[in-house]
This record gives structure tokens, sequence and C-alpha cells, in this order.
């Protein structure tokens, strides 16, 4: 499937070319001598943590020693490890830049970590995955929180992804879910995506889209079988994930992959880094995120927009209020979100009118993407029931009262045209929820 988007030119306009080798079967962590051989590879350097070392980690060392591989590793041992400075900071001191490769064996913050320690090391990375968990693994990005704040740090696609399904079979149940969720948030993404496109003019590729959506109706289809960790079923999440990955590769952007849903879930990373306060696995905060984003694009739905309302509610918007409320909301990541806006100006009065003109012009249009792209709430809350996926935030540990501040404030996260921006556009953020 990637390899055909890869062969062609594409009619965005943009040349799509996805140089990672995947291999995904039952034994795949046996290849890895193999691989190595044939790129010249001659030692490894090993990043893991406690629990992936023991799921596959101290297999990849037996593997690649008994070949006469020389390899060094280091293992996390924190309990709850977080792709943070701190971590980066450890991995790249315990790294021996001798070495020619290195292997992440792990999944989420593992991946993120060891591709920043590649990247900077001028060093080629193998992924040993652990779980299909979520979609960084074949994306040239690592998610990360620094100063406080969750960011997508430009980092090195993996040269080489490798998916046991062995492995992966034996995974938690509650990672898969994960991944699940991760690739449920896609509904959302590709549909914010487009509309992105018709009011900001931001760049979209019909057939990177096309991509993600048939990745995720495989994971819907197969989704009976998750829970008994059926080879099929593990299958479709993990192949869709690296896809996930791959589209954001080869759109240049996270745009194919994340939406409104995700910032939910970094606004969430980032009260629990500076507050202490319950956080979840990734792709589970997104789902519960995504049923969020469901129910609000259903009510969007049943407005029509009120140019004067919209015109008054954006002058009337006091910036440094706002700003005030975001430091107490978030503490720190705040301060590099009000930077962001000191750039970017989307609270500019005329940049507002320009993009009202386009979302009432064109509204029924909008209705028809949302309409195109996005299940009911009704048909995701039967999924979740279904599978066992938390529904609400109270499921995650979260407090209810906060859902509406941190849906205005993942308007401010990234440079990026999603919900809560558009419902400050119509005038109507303080009163959707």
């Amino acid at each position: 499937m990637l390899e055909k988007i890869s062969e062609k030119n594409c009619l965005c306009g943009k040349e799509h070319n996805f140089t990672s080798k995947v291999v995904a079967e039952k034994g795949a962590v046996n290849k890895l001598p193999a691989i190595l051989d044939e790129m010249n590879l001659k030692s490894a350097f090993i990043i893991a943590d406690k629990n992936t070392y023991q799921a596959a980690g101290q297999r990849v060392l037996e593997i690649l020693k008994s070949t006469g591989i020389k390899t060094q590793k280091y293992v996390f041992t924190k309990e709850v490890l977080e792709p943070d400075e701190t971590n980066v900071g450890l991995a790249v001191m315990n790294f021996d830049p001798t070495f020619d490769v290195v292997i992440g064996v792990g999944s989420g913050v593992i991946n993120d970590i060891s591709k920043i320690v590649s990247n900077i090391s001028c060093k080629k990375y193998i992924i040993v995955a652990t779980a299909p968990s979520m979609d960084g693994y074949a994306s040239a990005t690592s998610s990360m929180t620094m100063e406080g704040l969750k960011i997508s740090l430009k980092s090195k696609c993996a040269d080489v992804i490798i998916g046991d399904t062995d492995i992966l079979c034996n995974a938690p149940t509650k990672m898969m879910l994960s991944g699940l969720g991760d690739m449920i948030a896609k509904y959302v993404s590709i549909c914010e995506w487009r509309i992105s496109n018709l009011i900001t003019g931001e760049y979209y590729c019909e057939e990177v889209a096309e991509l993600v959506r048939s990745s995720l109706k495989k994971c819907i289809d197969n989704v009976d079988g998750l829970l008994k960790h059926d080879e099929n079923a593990v299958n479709a999440v993990f192949e869709g994930l690296v896809i996930c990955g791959a589209a954001m590769k080869f759109a240049g952007i996270s745009r194919p992959a994340s939406g409104v849903e995700h910032y939910l879930s970094h606004i969430w990373d980032m009260r629990g880094a500076e507050f202490n306060t319950a956080v979840e696995l990734h792709g589970i905060q997104c789902a519960v995120g995504t049923l969020i984003a469901l129910k609000l694009y259903e009510k969007i739905k049943n407005i029509s927009p009120d140019k004067e309302k919209a015109l008054d509610y954006a002058k009337s918007f006091n910036y440094v209020e706002w700003s005030g409320e975001l430091r107490k909301f978030l503490g720190k990541g705040a301060e590099s979100m009000i930077a962001l806006e000191e750039k970017e100006q989307k609270y500019n009065l005329k940049s507002h009118k320009k993009r009202l003109d386009i979302i009432t012009s064109q509204w029924d249009e909008i209705i028809k993407i949302i309409n195109d792209e996005l299940p009911s709430s009704d048909t995701l809350l039967e999924l979740f029931q279904k599978i066992g996926m938390p529904k609400t935030v109270k499921d995650i540990g979260i407090d209810e009262k906060i859902v509406p501040l941190t849906f205005k404030a993942a308007k401010d996260i990234r440079d990026k045209y999603v919900l809560p921006r558009l419902c400050w556009d119509l005038g109507i953020l303080d009163e959707i929820m």
C-alpha cells in the first residue's frame, strides 16, 4: 500500500517517498542480523525500558550476540518513563557514539527518545515494536514535553521497523486499545484537515487522506479479534499505525494523523507534568478526545453562522486575560503557547474576518465534510462499550470540570486550524460545551 503512493506523481504536487523498510511477520526479530549485515552495520546500541527489555530487548541482545554483532544496552529503570529533556539527556549521556546503529526496543516513549538519539548522532535507526500502541513508528518526529509544552520535535524516521507478531500479540490489552484509540482519532484528523484546507488554504492531499481512511477501516473491520489478541486484528492495528506514521511523512505535517483530539490529550499530559494530575496512555486519551469531538461536531451541524455575533465576539476577546487563564491552567507550559501566538497572530481581527467570510460562504461544504468523514457519537460509543474502551474523562481519572477549559486551550497548542478555532471564529467557543 505504501509503495503504491510512493511510486507515482501525486496530484497534490508533492513527491511522496517512504524509505523505511518494514518487516511485519511472525519471527521478524530473527531477521535482525541479516538486516544489519545488509546495511553493513557491525555494532548495535539498544535502548529499552525495564518492561520492553523483558518483552523483547533481551531476545534482541541474544540474537545479535549469537551472530557476533557487538552490543551495548541502556535500560531505563523508571516506573513511568516520560518523553522529556531529562530522559533524552540520560539516553544521550549513556550512548556510545562508536556504535553503528541505535535499536529502540519498545513503543511510544522509547521510540521517541531513540529517534532523537539516532538523529543527533547521525546513526542508523531500527525500532523493534513491542506493542501496537501508537502511530509514531514510521514518523519523522518525536512527541515530547519540552519546557512543559507538548511538542512534535523533528527527529528521524526509522530506517527499519520490526513488527514481530509473536511479540505484538503478547502486548497488554490496554496497549492494544491505546493503538486502536490512536487510529480512531483519524476520523477527526482527516475531517479537520479538509476543513482547514477549505478555510485557510492549508495543503491537503486526498491520496494521503484515503490511505489513512483505508487503514482505519481495516482496524474497525477486525476490531472483534483485538481483545482476543487475534493476529489479524493486531496486524491491522499495527499496520494502520505504521501507515499513519508514513502518511505524516508523505504530507510533511502531522495533519493526517492528529487533530483536536490529540491536543486535548496533550493538554492533559501538560497538566499531568505540571500538577501531577491523572494521565492515561496517549491513544486512550485520544479515543476519549475523539468522542468529545464527535459530540461537539454534532452541535456544529445544528447551528447557522451569525456573522455579526462572530465579529462582536472577536472584537471583545481579551487576549491578555486569556493568557492569564492559560498560565493558571497549564503553568510554565503556557509560556510557549503564548510565544507562539506572538508569531502566529490568529486572533488578528483582519485575519479573523477573512476566515469568517470563507466560513459563511462555504458553510454547506463544511457540513458536508463533517457528514462525509465522521461517524456518529452513538456509533463510536457503542464500539467503545463493546471493547471496553474508556468513554469519558472521568473513566481515565480526569476532572470533568476542566474539559471546557481544555477545549479552549487546545486552540493555542499548535499552529493548526482545529475545532476550537472554528468555534472561536464563529463566536460560539464559550457556549459550545
